[in-house]
Order: C-alpha cells, then sequence, then structure tokens
C-alpha cells in the first residue's frame, strides 16, 4: 500500500524559503517516480518537481532554479526546498508516487496516488 505523508507548510512573505517532506512507504520509494505537485482554488493541478528511481530531477518551467527536491534514502524521505517564493507558489503541496512505467513531471497528480496535503501561503 503506498503511503505519502507530507510537512512542512506554512505561511511565509514573499523572497522567504520553505522545506516540504515526505516520508514515503518501502516499496514504492524503490520502485516509483516521486515528486510534488500543487493545486490553488480554480486552478488545475500543476507537477512542480519529481526526481526518477536513478536520481535525475525534473522541474515545471515555473520553479526552476527556485526549488530543489531532493531525497533521504536512509529515511525514505523526499524534500522539496522552495526559495524566492512568490504569491502566485500559493497552493497546497502534494508528495505524489506515480507507478511505473509512467514518469515525469506531468504525470504527478495525474496518475498514481498522493497524500493529504501541505498547505503553503506566500503573502507580498
Amino acid at each position: 500500500q503506498v503511503q505519502l505523508l507530507e510537512s512542512g507548510g506554512g505561511s511565509v512573505q514573499a523572497g522567504g524559503s520553505l522545506r516540504l517532506s515526505c516520508v514515503v512507504s518501502d516499496d514504492t520509494y524503490n520502485t516509483h517516480y516521486i515528486g510534488w505537485f500543487r493545486q490553488s482554488p480554480g486552478k488545475d493541478r500543476e507537477g512542480v518537481a519529481g526526481i526518477e528511481t536513478t536520481g535525475t530531477t525534473d522541474y515545471a518551467d515555473s520553479v526552476k532554479d527556485r526549488f530543489t527536491i531532493s531525497q533521504d534514502n536512509a529515511k525514505n524521505t523526499l524534500y522539496l526546498d522552495m526559495n524566492s517564493l512568490k504569491p502566485e507558489d500559493s497552493a497546497m503541496y502534494y508528495c505524489s508516487a506515480v507507478p511505473p512505467p509512467f514518469h515525469g513531471v506531468w504525470t504527478l497528480g495525474r496518475f498514481g496516488s498522493w497524500g493529504q496535503g501541505t498547505q503553503v501561503t506566500v503573502s507580498s
């Protein structure tokens, strides 16, 4: 069973930083494409960042050079470091796991499973 538990959201001013964490169940962590997507009211889900089982990372253009996805294999934990946050980054952020053969940022939130989400609010 896929288990994804997010933490780390909160409120921050524009230009600030936040780190999101996601603990992933064992089997999922080693076999799935995992990452983050976000959704705000009235908007479509947007894949933000993902990481392959090989460690290759992938980002949406809207967050490149500001967000960094990483993982701690010893803890089965996925991280999203968000810097230079903008008000338009405000959304519910979800940790997502996509089963093979699917992969790529575009698959996050469209295939597989995701957690309960954590809210990120950026004020101007």
